[in-house]
C-alpha cells in the first residue's frame, strides 16, 4: 500500500535537488501561511465568501504543509492538500478578474505541489527513513 502513495529514489543528485527545493519552497510556504495560522478561522475579511472552516483548512495546509515539505514528512498528503488549496486560490483570483501577478504565486505553489506529489521527497527525507521498505 505504501508503494502506491510514496515514491522513492536512490539517485543522490535528484535527492539533493528535491531537498533544496523542499527546504526553500517549504520555508516560503511557512512564511506565506504564518499570518493565516495566527487567525485560522478568520484571516479573510468578514464579507469573504469562504467559510471559516475552509479558511482553517487553507491555513493549516499552508503552514503545516511548509513544515512537512522541509522535513519530507508525509509529502503525498501535504502536497495534495497544498495542490487543492492553491487550485482554489488560483480559481478565486481568476474569478475576481485579477491580473496574473495576483495569482502567479499560487500557480507556482500549485506546480511545486504537483512535482512533490509525483516525484516523492527523495532520499534525504523522513518519508524515506520511516516508510521505505528495503
Amino acid at each position: 500500500m505504501l508503494k502506491k502513495c510514496f515514491h522513492f529514489t536512490d539517485d543522490k543528485r535528484i535527492s539533493v535537488a528535491l531537498l533544496l527545493l523542499r527546504v526553500v519552497a517549504g520555508g516560503a510556504m511557512i512564511t506565506h501561511g504564518w499570518g493565516k495560522i495566527q487567525s485560522p478561522f478568520s484571516w479573510m475579511p468578514p464579507d469573504a465568501p469562504i467559510p471559516g472552516f475552509f479558511q482553517f483548512l487553507a491555513a493549516v495546509s499552508e503552514f503545516g504543509g511548509g513544515i512537512a515539505w522541509i522535513l519530507g514528512l508525509l509529502l503525498p498528503l501535504s502536497s495534495l492538500g497544498l495542490l487543492v488549496t492553491m487550485a482554489v486560490a488560483m480559481s478565486f483570483h481568476i474569478s475576481m478578474g485579477d491580473p496574473f501577478m495576483k495569482w502567479e504565486l499560487a500557480t507556482i505553489y500549485f506546480t511545486l505541489s504537483a512535482v512533490f506529489l509525483f516525484s516523492g521527497a527523495g532520499k534525504y527525507s523522513l518519508d524515506n527513513k520511516l516508510f521505505r521498505k528495503n
